[in-house]
C-alpha cells in the first residue's frame, strides 16, 4: 500500500516564458482559410469558431492561472527505461490508500482526470468512506503532454506503455500491488496491464472494452474492416453506421497511415494543432452541438497548451501507427485474456448501431465477442456523457470505479 515516504521530490510545472511568447507570436500570424459555406460544420471545424479561439489564445487566455491550478497537485518527472515520464499525484487520505494509476487517451491530457482525483484520493471530504481512498498517480502517456521528448523510444505504443507503467508503479514507486484505470487509448494500456500483470493488480476499471488486437491487421485504420454497411437495416441503424464512420474515419486513417506527414504541419502551427484536436473534442463529447457546453474556452486552451508546451503533437499521434506497426501479442494463452477483475463504464453517446438504451448497450456487449476477453467485475452504462467520461461524468465515474474495487483491497 502507500504507508511509506514517497520516494521522489516534486517538481512544479513551469512553461518557460519564451515558449509562451513564441506561441503568441505564431497565433498572431495565423493565416486561416476562407472556409466559405461551412457554417454547419459539414467540412470540419468551423472557421469562425477557430478564429475566435485563436484570438483568445493569443490575447486573453491565461496559462499562468491554469498552471497555478495544475500545480495545486504534486508533479514529478522520472526516466523509466529511456522513457521520460511526467506524472501528477494526489496523495491518498485514509487509513490505507491503494495506489491507483490513471491512463488517458488522445487528444486527452493528464488534466482530463482533474475532476476525479480529489474525490478518489480523499473520499471523506466528499461524503465518502475514507477506507476507499486511493493514492492517485496520473501520468502523461509517453509522447504526450510533458512526457517528452521520446528521443530514444519513438516506438511507444499501448502495450509498451503498459510495461513502462508497471515499472513506474513497482520499480520506481515500490508498490507490490496497485490498481489501474483508463479511457480511450488508456483503456488499452490498462487492459494490457490486466493481461500481463494481473497477479500484481487489485483490478482495473476501463471506459471501454476493446480487444487488445484492435490495432492489429492490414486495415486497422478502418473500423469497418473494409466491409460495406449491411443492407436492409432500419434507417436509424443505417444512419448510425454512417455517423460513426464520419466521426472516426479521418482520425484513424491519418494517425495510423501518415502521422508524421500530419505532424509536420501541426507542430509548426498552433492554430492547425488546435483545429485537429478541437474536432475530436467537439465530435466525441456529448455536448448538444456546442463543445463549450462540455469544455469552456479556457478548458480547451489549457489542454491545447499542454500539447504545445510539451511539443507532444507528433509523438502523441504516432502512438496509433505504432499500435499497428508493432502488433499486440499475448503474454499467456489463458482465458479470459485480461485476467484482472475488470469494471467497465459505457456511455450511450457511443452506442453501436441498433442500440438505443443503456440496458441494450450492456446486453450487446455481453452477447458480442469482446466480453469473453475480460474477467468481469461489473458493467455500467450511463444514458448521458460522451467519450471523455471522467471529465463529463466525474461523479458517475468515481462511483463506478469504487464499486469495481470494493472488497478487492
Amino acid at each position: 500500500m502507500t504507508n511509506r515516504p514517497f520516494p521522489l521530490r516534486p517538481e512544479p510545472l513551469h512553461v518557460p516564458d519564451e515558449v509562451l511568447d513564441d506561441l503568441r507570436r505564431r497565433l498572431a500570424m495565423t493565416r486561416l482559410p476562407l472556409d466559405a459555406g461551412n457554417d454547419d460544420g459539414f467540412y470540419g471545424v468551423r472557421g469562425d469558431h477557430l478564429r475566435e479561439l485563436v484570438a483568445y489564445w493569443a490575447d486573453g487566455y491565461d496559462w499562468r492561472a491554469a498552471e497555478r491550478e495544475i500545480n495545486a497537485y504534486e508533479h514529478y518527472r522520472v526516466n523509466v527505461g529511456d522513457v521520460p515520464v511526467h506524472f501528477m499525484r494526489r496523495p491518498g487520505v485514509g487509513p490505507d490508500p491503494v495506489p491507483l494509476i490513471l491512463s488517458h487517451g488522445w487528444p486527452w491530457t493528464f488534466w482530463h482526470w482533474s475532476k476525479v482525483v480529489d474525490e478518489l484520493a480523499d473520499p471523506a471530504s466528499h461524503g465518502g468512506d475514507p477506507a476507499e481512498a486511493f493514492d492517485v498517480i496520473v501520468p502523461s502517456l509517453p509522447g504526450f503532454g510533458f512526457s517528452t521528448p521520446l528521443t530514444h523510444r519513438p516506438d511507444m505504443n499501448f502495450w509498451k506503455i503498459a510495461d513502462v507503467w508497471h515499472e513506474l508503479m513497482t520499480g520506481v514507486l515500490g508498490h507490490d500491488r496497485y490498481a489501474a484505470a483508463g479511457c480511450d487509448v488508456g483503456a488499452l494500456v490498462t487492459g494490457q496491464l490486466g493481461h500481463k500483470y494481473a497477479a500484481e493488480l487489485y483490478g482495473i476499471h476501463i471506459g471501454s472494452a476493446q480487444k487488445l488486437t484492435m490495432f492489429n491487421g492490414d486495415r486497422a485504420w478502418d473500423l469497418s474492416g473494409g466491409l460495406p454497411i449491411p443492407e436492409g437495416l432500419p434507417a436509424e441503424a443505417h444512419d448510425r453506421f454512417v455517423a460513426l464512420d464520419r466521426r472516426f474515419a479521418a482520425h484513424l486513417a491519418a494517425h495510423v497511415l501518415a502521422p508524421s506527414t500530419l505532424a509536420h504541419g501541426l507542430t509548426d502551427s498552433p492554430a492547425g494543432m488546435l483545429a485537429w484536436m478541437l474536432e475530436r473534442w467537439a465530435k466525441w463529447s456529448d455536448n448538444d452541438g456546442d463543445v463549450e457546453n462540455v469544455f469552456s474556452k479556457d478548458d480547451l486552451l489549457t489542454h491545447a497548451t499542454i500539447f504545445w508546451a510539451g511539443d507532444a503533437i507528433a509523438s502523441s499521434i504516432r502512438t496509433y501507427a505504432n499500435n499497428n506497426r508493432y502488433p499486440w501479442t499475448p503474454s499467456h494463452d489463458r482465458w479470459p485474456v485480461v485476467e484482472a477483475p475488470t469494471g467497465i463504464t459505457f456511455v450511450s453517446y457511443e452506442n453501436p448501431p441498433g442500440v438505443t438504451t443503456a440496458e441494450q448497450r450492456i446486453r450487446s456487449f455481453l452477447d458480442g465477442d469482446r466480453a469473453a476477453w475480460y474477467n468481469h467485475a461489473g458493467i455500467t452504462c450511463h444514458e448521458r456523457g460522451g467519450h471523455f467520461i471522467p471529465w463529463e461524468l466525474p461523479r458517475e465515474w468515481v462511483a463506478d470505479l469504487r464499486r469495481t474495487f470494493r472488497g478487492r483491497r
